[in-house]
């Protein structure tokens, strides 16, 4: 008992003592202390952050000009007018040839592409890769031989809250600026940005135009690229998010083996987060983890043993706190091995192997839909393992599903959304995109619709 009251006595001396030390203040003791900077990262760094011009034409369309008789009772001639619209963000060399990787909204939808170069010298840049999964592309410039400056990828996972972090990019098209900062937060999954959602929060400033700039450490390394900001005004607000180096290093794996998409480890489950009333009702202590909602039959996970309502807590050692943490910490890992997978079943813990495979991608088929009615614009595909994974359906799900749409086309002017399972059309079942492709070129004067949306079915009925 001596010794414990004794120890206390030194620490309230200790605690007492600590103001003075808080308050000593200390004259720098020479001219290399005043000059203490950020300034050798900022130029060992700066060259490889790049500036990202992007443009697409578009038409002025009004809806009545759609219509001939419209068009011949005013006069109106057919052809509407084009407009050309701009974006800036910013990007990083990765690779010495020329390769660039930036956010993909500064691109999507893009015509043409430039890309300029730290010291003003701009090139034309082609699409190599888009991941809309990620919000990521890469680049490649063109018409150019030279060896250029990259950024090393840092390991993202190593990053600690409180680690001072710059961010370069353009801002508001100023030209490229440095801000720093430190790292506010790791981890984040309820941004609500990308399938991904894992993000670096920072508070570095980040304005509009610093979209797929650089995020780096202090040892010069991409920790991340900065892709959005939390804000009221329109400008920065101390709360910025990156995606990390880890997911941003698959994405130019894939660009850089050639392939037009990424490739990523399949699971074959759908998990949904823990509730506190599930946690409740599970007996859980804390509403962490991912909760299996269904497994697809000859997928990695029914290959595991993984059951539905298993409860997934860690993956090679690393805490799940919910479905997005497994989704970036499963992304990330390499294909051709393994990973172990604890899961909590029946109060006990029960590790798995899974293996790390990419889903099976056969009998696509996706297509564009022309022809005049109110799927006009649409893209559909039918439903194989590989579409389910991208778009987040039951693994045991058939049919033909809108994978995308076009911004000025009828099938998005009606509402059709991403994701919708098309089940019937005028009575006709929809079972692969040929029979949609069939249906969207009848003439109608009504049309129909049984669609999926969310799990629900709903009926649609519009005028032709």
């Amino acid at each position: 008992m001596m010794l414990i009251r004794s120890l206390a006595v030194l620490l309230v001396s200790a605690v007492v003592a600590t103001p003075a030390l808080a308050q000593d203040r200390r004259v720098p003791s020479s001219p290399a202390e005043l000059r203490m900077s950020y300034a050798p990262i900022v130029q060992r760094v700066q060259p490889a952050v790049v500036n990202v011009y992007a443009a697409k034409t578009v038409q002025n369309r009004n809806p009545l000009l759609d219509d001939p008789i419209f068009r011949r009772f005013f006069g109106v001639p057919g052809q509407q007018p084009e407009q050309m619209q701009r974006s800036l963000g910013s990007g990083v060399m990765v690779d010495a040839s020329g390769l660039v990787v930036t956010n993909n909204h500064v691109i999507e939808g893009a015509d043409q592409v430039k890309v300029s170069l730290a010291d003003k010298r701009e090139y034309e840049a082609e699409i190599v890769l888009k991941d809309s999964r990620t919000d990521l592309a890469v680049l490649r410039l063109k018409d150019t031989k030279e060896k250029f400056p990259t950024l090393d990828f840092a390991n993202s996972d190593e990053l600690l809250v409180g680690d001072v972090v710059l961010a370069i990019g353009n801002p508001f098209g100023v030209g490229q600026t440095v801000t720093h900062g430190i790292i506010s937060a790791l981890a984040r999954t309820q941004v609500g940005i990308t399938d991904y959602q894992f993000f670096i929060q920072t508070d570095a400033a980040i304005n509009p135009g610093n979209s797929g700039g650089a995020l780096v450490d202090m040892t010069g390394k991409l920790a991340g690229i900065n892709t959005a900001i939390f804000s009221r005004s329109g400008g920065s607000q101390g709360i910025g998010f990156a995606i990390p180096a880890n997911m941003v290093r698959v994405v130019v794996a894939s660009a850089k083996s050639g392939g037009k998409a990424v490739k990523r480890p399949w699971l074959g489950a759908r998990l949904q987060a823990v509730t506190p009333e599930i946690a409740e009702t599970l007996g859980l202590k804390l509403p962490i983890g991912a909760l299996v909602a269904n497994v697809a039959p000859n997928s990695p996970a029914s290959r595991a043993g993984l059951k539905l309502s298993d409860l997934i807590v860690a993956i090679d050692g690393q805490a799940i706190d919910d479905p997005n943490a497994f989704d970036y910490r499963f992304a990330t890992r390499p294909l051709g091995g393994t990973a172990q997978i604890d899961v909590q079943r029946a109060g006990r813990t029960v590790k798995l192997t899974v293996a790390l495979e990419t889903a099976p991608d056969t009998n696509r088929d996706e297509i564009v839909l022309t022809a005049r009615s109110p799927f006009q614009g649409a893209k559909v595909a039918n439903i194989s393992p590989a579409v389910a994974d991208e778009l987040h359906l039951d693994g045991s799900t058939e049919g033909v599903v809108v994978t995308d749409l076009a911004d000025d086309g009828t099938a998005a002017n009606v509402g059709f959304q991403k994701g919708d399972i098309i089940l019937a059309v005028n009575n006709e079942k929809i079972a692969k995109t040929s029979d949609l492709d069939k249906a969207s070129k009848t003439s109608a004067r009504v049309w129909r619709i049984v669609l999926v949306r969310g799990g629900q079915q709903i009926n649609v009925t519009l005028g032709g």
